[in-house]
């Protein structure tokens, strides 16, 4: 119906327009008769033909002028005038090929730019959460663990609460090859407070998230594909999951991607308050809310701090005074997209500079354009056009050409966007979603109004104030060019300050990201290959079982070809996995208020500081005799040291979990490893990180020791040779056990600085196309300058000047339009790229090093494109100029 309703709406305008048309032509044959009949009358009365219509005409006025009035009288006029408009736009752009090919291309890589970014920002800030009612969906400012959790979901009244751990890896069994799945556990309620339906199967029911009835498992959609080949028949089924039988009760759709895109797998949390340790220290979780009905955000915010000031004096230990102390309800895609969100809005804000660059580019060529298109606006203007319909024609033709290049800006969107998401971090939240959307088109298509219309102003600004007489003198030189000079030398001035400002702030970022890719990590491991070692519960079930395992792969790693050295460790440096665990320290005292310190526990082998070149400051590493664990040992970090035995010799001090007697005594300090990132060595959360040798003594939150770890080799063999290796030497061992994830450390350490080096890269590539385009500028706009003057330098050069003083003369004028931009961009820059503060590290927002630098660069490319200009001046002859009319 509504197709049928449209065709007949274009068939009503389709008889509109060609009903115009045909009133067009019988006006045009009445006013011919009206006008042929008093010529024929003056005729008679013995006047020459020509001067009966000479008369005539004069007597009559404008016949394009007649014209309109009939036009308004009937109604149509304005929609006749536009359609006439861009008609005549058309061909108008059409007979200048050069102009709009260059104005097409220049407005298609801002247009095209902006999009690209926009696309991104549309479905990753824009976009609503693909969840049911999202706007209902909050997050919990503030990660609690099991037991603290368990406690809101019972007492908090408006809303339904949910948790999740990511970041958790299960080991498939029993299908063939074992292999290793990235997974979450969830509460029991959480995918139905999403609201996202299983593609197959069902959500959790009350109660399944509880140990021992725990035993289910929910599938990724990618998942059920590769790992068990679309089998329609898995729901109910039973998989093997680190040695543990779990029910498969659901498949998800393909565009759940929960909490991030590498989740191939569910299961429960497996609340269990007999476990005091784990139930209430490991897993702080993030909490996700759905408000309900009649509740509000501010609802949600009060009822979540009534809760914070109860649940502190039900943990079993002292927790700090000021834990989750500012603890909210916020928007849950606020939660989500809040570490990209800078990031995506300094991109935004780059290309928008690049945006008005081309504006002013293309406002530049419309005026030169504009200059020699002033005898054809006096002749309109002479056969009785007004100003507002030379406005309405100039504005028509800027909005068109707008278009033209917007619809090339849309392929070069589309080709930025697939650059931008291989350029990318791929944890970038819903990043593969992005596409050249319809929102998208009419973003590019509101854009190409925008712009057309502001290059537009400057030309249109320059025809209304043309003088009449000087426009249809053939001969008049320049009186066009003195309305349009200040407006030319303005927006050069911009194109410099914009330029400036982008290559202000993209240094600023390379100098951050140099500064942090060539900090000391705390280790030198150019030569280590590392691996994720996986083995099956039946191989760790028992402590003593699991060691023996990692003894014998030890050994047999370390005396394959090609491996210089190989150790242990359960933790990798700058891999986000972290182990951690609340201590008591020999000497040092818990300030009030204060709950005992956490430290980040590294179980390792003693060649570990080996192979990855990791300082000793004192005392000594471990020996393979500490592995026994009698006598327990520990080895700190140097800050750990410094900030818990300040001015004292850590040696000898001892270490204990909060929840065991034994105790560690401290043998060694070792030099800080930025573990965390390349900024830190551990998260503000952190107090301090030990390392313990993986033995009987490395027991982690549960209780248990480590049995996934990852080894480093000091090899130069290369990643598959690695791969094998270590496939042939596990698959000896008793049960299955899983390889992956192996890498070179040199890698690991390149992926640490993916998102500083993603947006620096991005940002480099606006800045130096806006660094382009304002050069062109300022070549464009002495050009014209020079070519305006010719006569005037040629009667100076004729009346005694030097070419010298031509060179400083036209030098001087591009040098006063670059100082001024530069100075106006280096202001901009001190009041703008404080923004970046929060993306900086190791350098200032204000860094002088990089103010000048950029300054001194614009000023040289800037002059260099002074330079064809002024020497075509210097070259002007003139007897050539004198002699031309």
């Amino acid at each position: 119906m509504d197709f049928e309703r449209w065709l007949h709406v274009l068939a009503l305008r389709w008889r509109s327009l060609t009903g115009a048309r045909q009133l067009d032509r019988d006006l045009d044959e009445e006013l011919t008769y009206h006008l042929e009949q008093q010529v024929e009358e003056l005729v008679g009365r013995g006047l020459a033909r020509d001067e009966a219509r000479r008369i005539v005409r004069r007597n009559f006025g404008g016949v394009e002028k007649a014209k309109e009035a009939c036009r308004d009288a009937r109604g149509t006029s304005t929609l006749d005038a536009a359609w006439q408009d861009v008609r005549y736009a058309v061909r108008t752009l059409t007979r200048a090929p050069g102009f709009t090919a260059v104005a097409t291309l220049t407005l298609a890589l801002g247009i095209g730019a902006t999009t690209a970014v926009y696309s991104l920002i549309d479905v990753v800030l824009l976009s609503p959460l693909p969840y049911a009612a999202p706007d209902q969906l909050v997050s919990i400012t503030g990660p609690y663990p099991n037991g603290a959790f368990a406690a809101m979901r019972r007492e908090l009244g408006t809303m339904d609460v949910g948790a999740y751990a990511d970041g958790h890896f299960f080991t498939l069994s029993g299908r063939g090859t074992p292999v290793r799945l990235a997974g979450t556990r969830v509460s029991a309620e959480l995918l139905s407070i999403l609201g996202v339906p299983p593609a197959m199967g069902r959500w959790l029911h009350a109660g399944e998230d509880a140990a021992p009835n725990d035993r289910f498992a929910i599938l990724s959609y990618a998942a059920w594909q590769t790992r068990f080949g679309s089998d329609p028949h898995i729901l109910g089924t039973s998989i093997e999951l680190d040695g543990q039988a779990h029910e498969v009760v659901a498949v998800m759709p393909p565009s759940f991607k929960f909490p991030s895109r590498r989740t191939e797998v569910w299961v429960p949390l497996g609340l269990d308050p007999r476990n005091t340790v784990r139930y209430w220290a490991s897993d702080f979780m993030p909490v996700v809310g759905r408000l309900r009905p009649g509740a509000s955000p501010a609802d949600a915010h009060a009822e979540i701090r009534l809760f914070q000031s109860r649940i502190v004096a039900r943990f079993p230990w002292q927790m700090p005074a000021d834990w989750n102390r500012d603890v909210s309800a916020i928007p849950l895609h606020d939660a989500l997209v809040g570490d990209v969100k800078t990031r995506f809005l300094i991109m935004l804000a780059a290309v928008a500079a690049v945006l008005v660059i081309a504006c002013a580019n293309v406002a530049n060529l419309s005026l030169s354009r504009a200059a020699s298109r002033r005898r054809e606006i006096g002749i309109r203007t002479a056969l009785g056009a007004t100003p507002r319909r030379v406005a309405q024609q100039l504005l028509t033709e800027s909005v068109v050409l707008a278009f033209l290049g917007a619809i090339a800006g849309v392929l070069v969107a589309a080709e930025g966007l697939s650059i931008l998401k291989v350029v990318l971090p791929p944890d970038t939240p819903r990043l593969m979603e992005a596409h050249v959307s319809w929102r998208v088109l009419l973003f590019a298509g509101g854009l190409a109004i925008v712009t057309g219309c502001s290059f537009g102003l400057a030309p249109v600004a320059q025809a209304l104030r043309t003088r009449l007489n000087g426009a249809l003198d053939s001969g008049s030189r320049g009186s066009g060019g003195s309305v349009a000079a200040p407006v030319r030398a303005a927006l050069t001035v911009a194109q410099v300050a914009f330029a400036v400002l982008l290559l202000i702030a993209a240094g600023l970022l390379v100098r951050s990201l140099w500064t942090l890719s060539q900090s000391d990590p705390g280790f030198h491991a150019e030569q280590v290959v590392t691996a994720h070692i996986s083995p099956a519960e039946s191989i760790c079930d028992t402590a003593d079982r699991c060691l023996t395992f990692y003894r014998e792969l030890e050994r047999q790693v370390r005396a394959a070809p090609g491996i210089r050295g190989a150790a242990l460790v359960n933790t990798l440096p700058l891999t986000g996995a972290i182990a951690k665990r609340s201590v008591v320290l020999q000497g040092y005292t818990v300030p009030d208020g204060k709950a005992a310190p956490l430290f980040w526990l590294h179980a390792v082998t003693p060649d570990y500081f080996k192979v990855m070149n990791i300082r000793l400051e004192a005392g000594r590493t471990f020996t393979p005799a500490d592995l026994t664990g009698r006598p327990a040992v520990a080895m700190v970090t140097g800050a750990t040291a410094r900030r818990f035995w300040p001015g004292q010799d850590p040696i000898g001090r001892q270490v204990r979990f909060i929840d065991e007697r034994s105790w560690h005594t401290v043998v060694g300090v070792v030099a800080d490893v930025r573990g965390f990132d390349l900024a830190r060595s551990v998260p503000e959360w952190i107090d301090g990180a030990m390392y313990v040798p993986h033995g009987p003594n490395a027991t982690m939150e549960d209780g248990r020791i480590p049995s996934d770890m990852a080894v480093v080799l000091d090899t130069s063999m290369d990643i598959r040779r690695v791969s094998s290796a270590l496939e042939d030497i596990t698959s000896r061992a008793t049960g299955p056990v899983v390889v992956d994830d192996v890498r070179a450390m040199k890698s690991i350490t390149a992926d640490a600085i993916a998102a500083p080096a993603a947006t620096s890269s991005v940002l480099v590539t606006v800045a130096m196309l806006a660094l382009a385009l304002g050069t062109i500028g300022v070549y464009g706009v002495l050009s014209f300058l020079v070519s305006r003057q010719t006569r005037e330098i040629g009667i100076r050069l004729a009346l005694g000047a030097r070419p010298s003083d031509v060179f400083w003369r036209v030098i001087g004028e591009g040098a006063s339009l670059c100082t001024a931009g530069i100075l106006l961009g280096l202001g901009g820059a001190f009041a703008v790229t404080r923004w970046l503060a929060s993306e900086l590290h190791g350098v200032n927002a204000t860094d002088p090093v990089t103010y000048t630098a950029v300054a001194a660069a614009v000023a040289v490319v800037s002059l260099a494109a002074c330079a064809v200009p002024t020497r075509r001046a210097m070259r002007v002859d003139p007897l050539i100029v004198l002699r031309e009319p």
